[in-house]
């Protein structure tokens, strides 16, 4: 008889309930806690404030402390709404799902790539909720298999996995069997979502982002040049409203120009480049709650 976790039961039964609450009830009291959570921390928010420097500052912007804590405030709101939504969403119907959801650019380019029968690899940032976009994905015959840190204890990671696959993503554990079960999928065709603006491993490829030098996930680059699967950028945002939308970049080039590894430090600078876009469209939704970038903590 497995053990019972007060973790693993702690999370089930949050779920339970934000899965019946009413909506607008509870994406509002998790934005409100979030804010007033991260008006708490120390950490969390200096990495966080840190961040958002960076994804705001540009030539025509000038970022205040003023700005810059009103972007923290919203960006933890934001992340509250984003755990609510996420808890809600198996709960919805499919037609409820997909009427909130739009892909306002790049849906045409998308389904072409996924009908050439390549595989697409789909590099994602830590904005607004990804599962919206999965869920829509599987919606209109294009489901997603994704890659997720695994979760202590284990019965948590199998809750969280069967939850996501309520909704037509397929979660694979991010352990020494991801990149075969990966390639398999693009190999038949499939379609990959990678969260790649974190190196959780340590171990990525160094890129330039947002002015600084911080390392990214090879696994978009390689998979893409490995098998000649479409890569593109993608981002799900919250909003308007109640609903959801994404945007997707054009397929980023993954033609081979030279070694592997010149060629995935290469595509995977692209990727950033497309990153940093997207991000900067409603940096206030980017959920990266570690420092990013290095040299400020020196």
């Amino acid at each position: 008889m497995a053990s019972f976790s007060p973790r693993v039961g702690l999370f089930k039964g949050l779920g339970g309930v934000l899965e019946i609450l009413p909506e607008r009830f509870d994406s509002w009291a998790a934005s409100h806690i979030a804010t007033n959570v991260g008006r708490l921390t120390t950490g969390s928010r200096d990495n966080l404030r840190d961040n958002l420097r960076r994804a705001l500052s540009t030539a025509d912007l000038r970022v205040t402390d003023e700005l810059l804590e009103r972007m923290v405030d919203r960006a933890f709101a934001s992340y509250g709404q984003y755990w609510a939504e996420g808890a809600k969403l198996p709960a919805l119907s499919t037609n409820a799902m997909a009427s909130r959801f739009v892909i306002s650019e790049g849906l045409e380019g998308l389904q072409r790539a996924h009908a050439a029968g390549n595989g697409v690899v789909v590099a994602l940032p830590h904005v607004g909720s990804w599962e919206w976009g999965g869920a829509f994905l599987a919606h209109i015959g294009m489901p997603m298999t994704a890659v997720a840190e695994a979760l202590e204890p284990p019965e948590l990671f199998a809750w969280f996995r069967e939850k996501r696959q309520s909704i037509g993503i397929e979660i694979e554990p991010l352990d020494e069997n991801a990149g075969t079960v990966l390639l398999s999928t693009l190999r038949a065709g499939g379609v990959v979502g990678l969260l790649c603006d974190r190196d959780l491993q340590g171990n990525g490829i160094e890129v330039e982002f947002f002015g600084e030098t911080v390392t990214m996930p090879a696994g978009p680059a390689t998979l893409s040049l490995r098998t000649g699967a479409t890569l593109v950028a993608a981002a799900c945002y919250a909003g308007p409203l109640r609903g959801h939308h994404a945007v997707i970049t054009p397929p980023i080039d993954t033609t081979r120009h030279g070694k592997m590894r010149e060629d995935v430090q290469r595509v995977t600078q692209l990727v950033a480049r497309e990153l940093e876009h997207l991000i900067r469209r409603a940096p206030e939704q980017w959920h990266v709650l570690e420092r990013r970038f290095e040299a400020s903590a020196r």
